[in-house]
């Protein structure tokens, strides 16, 4: 059954929402979905072209309200998110929201020979970024009256299943990051942290893993925006530390971690 939520235009007015990842897919469409429910976002991807034109797009609709910074995950060091959340401290009182989408796929093989350079570049963008960008972060969206950080998961990074190398352990690793979040957050600020599987959603990554796909058989990243939109709502305070889904989401009997 797909979840129904009919989000108020202005439900995100005077919010700042950081996504990583928003040159494409699921990315994109959040960024294009905030802004139009009232949103400023902040929009980080390694590709400065898809950057731009995104920027250009909403511009045009909805002008002074999105930010591109172009950053590549894959090579970025501490000081470069250090220079980010100083950015965003100088321009914002806080930070509202924080969207991990960014990740790599990877090879699908077997352990035994899966590319040592692969895992070291998964390890990198799926994993350490996310460590780095929540680290340095975390003092903005403490300084919200409701902050939501939300971490793309997967199922193959809930149950282990064979091929899928570092990126399934990559998403493992993100679980674990997301519930030590929730665990140090809970009583110390007003921040919900949770993980949310989007399920196979017809984006680049999924015709990659699936090349053999009908594409036409998969859902658009714009349709499970309503998801995303109730996660960033208020009344989703009281969803912290769990492992959502998109498929079957019910806000009312949520899946603890």
């Amino acid at each position: 059954m797909t979840f129904e939520y009919s989000a108020p235009e202005n439900l995100l007015e005077n919010k700042t929402i950081m996504i990583t990842g928003a040159g494409d897919g699921i990315g994109k469409a959040c960024a294009q979905c905030f802004v139009d429910h009232g949103a400023t976002v902040i929009l980080l991807s390694r590709s400065q072209d898809k950057l731009e034109a995104l920027y250009d797009q909403i511009e045009s609709t909805h002008p002074g309200k999105v930010i591109i910074h172009p950053m590549d995950f894959k090579i970025a060091v501490a000081q470069d998110y250090k220079a980010l959340a100083e950015s965003l401290n100088q321009q914002f009182p806080c930070l509202d929201g924080l969207i991990h989408n960014a990740a790599l796929l990877g090879a699908r093989s077997p352990i035994e020979f899966y590319p040592e350079q692969d895992w070291n570049d998964l390890m990198q963008v799926n994993v350490n970024s996310a460590f780095h960008l929540s680290k340095a972060l975390i003092p903005a969206l403490t300084q919200s009256e409701d902050a939501r950080v939300i971490f793309t998961s997967s199922s193959v990074g809930r149950v282990g299943k064979a091929y899928w190398g570092a990126y399934g352990i990559t998403k493992f690793a993100v679980e674990g990051l997301m519930q030590t979040m929730a665990d140090e957050l809970a009583n110390t600020s007003s921040v919900r942290v949770n993980s949310l599987n989007p399920g196979g959603t017809r984006t680049q990554m999924r015709k990659d893993a699936y090349p053999a796909e009908d594409p036409a058989t998969v859902p658009t990243a714009d349709s499970i925006m309503p998801v995303y939109l109730y996660l960033m709502s208020p009344e989703a305070k009281s969803l912290h530390g769990q492992a959502l889904s998109v498929r079957g989401f019910d806000p009312s009997e949520p899946e603890k971690a």
